[in-house]
């Protein structure tokens, strides 16, 4: 079974597209998008918005501070 709707597929030949002219923004700064996987983390999260059929995102795992011990 595909992990990907169709829906899915065409934001992100979209998102690629506009990245390629260099037309696409980051929706939160502004900036302009050169990245290729921030292009397409881009194009999964319109498709999610979408109501598409995309595998939710990774858990990200939080770090642990690095406290300095005394000695």
């Amino acid at each position: 079974m595909a992990r990907y709707g169709k829906k899915a597929a065409q934001k992100v030949k979209k998102v690629m597209r506009e990245r390629k002219r260099g037309t696409l923004r980051s929706s939160s700064s502004g900036k302009k998008v050169t990245s290729r996987k921030q292009a397409i983390a881009i194009g999964l999260s319109e498709a999610r918005r979408a109501g598409g059929k995309v595998p939710r995102p990774k858990k990200r795992s939080r770090r642990k501070s690095s406290k300095t011990r005394r000695r």
